[in-house]
């Protein structure tokens, strides 16, 4: 009986330990990151009172097939868009200094950071190539087989040929996903 529980909690702690996770970083760090080796940049801007973005962890970012899409092609940043991280980009420093500390986990004010890069809405995701240039800043949740068409627009290179929202619309009816969804 003792090696059946045993046996029982190996499968489940390996069950939880391979499941994949992101590999988040800072924006600092992706940034360095890019520099030693040229890599997309995945940016999720969420804020701590957010409820879309806690859906998004817990639907999207926990889905095995994204976790491992954005691990293998995308340096992966959590950005909280109202807090305080110091980020230098592209030569220009970026801070949130009407942030207060007393207001932590409700509204506060935007950084820098998340106005130079188009966020408007919450979550917002950022796609930055490999030259520090944003490709484009995606508000709204996203489902994992709704995210993927971006993740794999972006990381196969396929945007560069996308002239018009014409070649845009065309490209998404001929998309076909293949993330499981939960």
């Amino acid at each position: 009986m003792l090696k059946r529980i045993v046996l029982l909690a190996l499968v489940m702690i390996t069950g939880v330990m391979s499941a994949q996770k992101i590999n988040w970083m800072s924006m600092n760090d992706a940034l360095a990151a890019q520099e030693a080796a040229p890599k997309l940049i995945f940016v999720d801007m969420y804020t701590n009172w957010c409820g879309p973005c806690k859906m998004m962890d817990r639907d999207t970012f926990n889905n095995e097939d994204v976790a491992d899409y954005i691990n293998k092609n995308y340096y992966a940043v959590k950005f909280n868009a109202e807090g305080q991280e110091p980020v230098r980009f592209n030569g220009v420093d970026f801070s949130n200094p009407n942030f207060d500390p007393a207001k932590a986990m409700r509204r506060n004010s935007m950084h820098q950071f998340s106005r130079h890069v188009g966020v408007r809405a919450y979550p917002t995701v950022v796609f930055i190539n490999e030259n520090s240039e944003v490709l484009t800043a995606l508000k709204s949740y996203r489902k994992p087989q709704q995210l993927e068409l971006y993740l794999k627009l972006f990381a196969e290179g396929d945007y560069k040929e996308l002239k018009s929202n014409d070649d845009f619309n065309d490209y998404t009816l001929k998309f076909k996903p293949t993330f499981k969804s939960k």
